[in-house]
């Protein structure tokens, strides 16, 4: 197994917890390097990685063949375009980008390069998302009538970083929570036809919106999605009704937790949820009314990095495409338009 030398674009909290650990875990991959322009932290949690105090230089590095696109939404149009051009493949954060036209162009340049270039949408591999996604393809709710998504947090005080709290492109919570919620909508249902969307500031002091509701309409469903700060008691974060029942579950995914107090990921008991988060199951089956609980499943991020291999080294299907990305940025394009002119855009 040759391992795919793999350098970070930033060591802050999404490089340190979401990245780093699943690529160190790994065989398939080597953790070569990270861009940190001034600090060493990421060598106290990787001794012997190299450090770059430049893109320019991190990026000159021939050994290097992916690049982890983690920095400031703002900048991931123009860093990804940077390293496609050094003939690297990339892994984008999310938001992809912060327009549609500058999606577009990536999933542009990513076709015609041929390298292996995906969105991280690593909530799709959340325990909970994936019971939810287990209960509906199995058949169990039947067809599908409505769903609603939330992903709600108590949070009064800002962001300390700067670039999520100015307005600019890129800030604000529909681009920052939104493309999950959004994401995991669409890898279920499609592109719906039509949107709305609700936008609001609602903590003191804060310039950007920090609370949405967006409504997704199909012919025969409708899909709500929803988050903001001030919920101090949450309520299940998916309620998913079909013609034949109905399913809810809580947001209990415990490896953000987890990897923020530097637990190191396995490959057994890792992102297994306590029993108490179990989801609720009502519906009937062969004539008979079912109402229990349904085992989570396990959890683990570790499986997207294992697609991005599959993918660079046998050249299998990328599982969160340049085309998901693209979509998700239509979808908020279309959710500013929404909030703006207060009424249903089509998409």
């Amino acid at each position: 197994m040759l391992p795919i030398k793999t350098a970070i674009l930033s060591f802050g909290v999404s490089g340190r917890v979401f990245h780093a650990p699943f690529i160190h875990l790994h065989p398939g991959f080597e953790l070569y390097g990270v861009w940190e322009r001034t600090k060493s932290e990421s060598a106290s949690f990787y001794p012997g990685i190299k450090l770059f105090r430049t893109l320019e230089e991190l990026l000159a590095d021939e050994s290097i063949e992916l690049v982890i696109v983690n920095t400031p939404t703002a900048t991931h149009f123009e860093y990804t375009k940077k390293v496609l051009a050094t003939g690297k493949h990339a892994v984008v954060e999310k938001a992809f980008t912060t327009s549609v036209e500058e999606a577009i162009e990536l999933k542009e340049l990513a076709d015609s390069s041929g390298k292996v270039v995906s969105v991280f949408q690593n909530r799709r591999w959340d325990s909970d998302f994936k019971t939810v996604k287990k209960i509906i393809q199995e058949g169990w709710l039947g067809e599908i009538m409505e769903a609603e998504f939330h992903f709600d947090r108590y949070k009064e005080e800002l962001s300390p970083k700067t670039h999520k709290e100015i307005p600019s492109p890129g800030a604000g919570l529909l681009n920052d929570l939104g493309p999950h919620l959004i994401d995991q909508a669409l890898h279920l249902f499609g592109l719906p036809q039509s949107v709305f969307a609700d936008l609001r500031i609602t903590r003191q002091g804060s310039q950007v919106d920090d609370y949405f509701e967006i409504l997704f309409y199909y012919p025969n469903l409708r899909v709500r999605l929803k988050a903001g700060y001030q919920v101090r008691e949450p309520i299940p974060a998916y309620v998913v009704h079909g013609r034949k029942g109905s399913f809810l579950k809580s947001r209990g995914d415990v490896q953000e937790s987890h990897l923020m107090a530097n637990q190191v990921p396995n490959l057994q008991e890792w992102g297994t949820e306590a029993e108490t988060e179990q989801g609720l199951l009502h519906t009937e089956k062969d004539g008979r009314l079912l109402r229990e609980r349904v085992p989570t499943l396990q959890g683990n991020y570790y499986a997207y990095y294992e697609g991005i291999y599959q993918s660079i080294r046998n050249h299998a299907p990328i599982q969160v495409t340049t085309q998901d990305g693209m979509n998700v940025m239509k979808v908020i394009n279309t959710c500013f338009r929404s909030n703006e002119a207060k009424k249903v855009i089509d998409l």
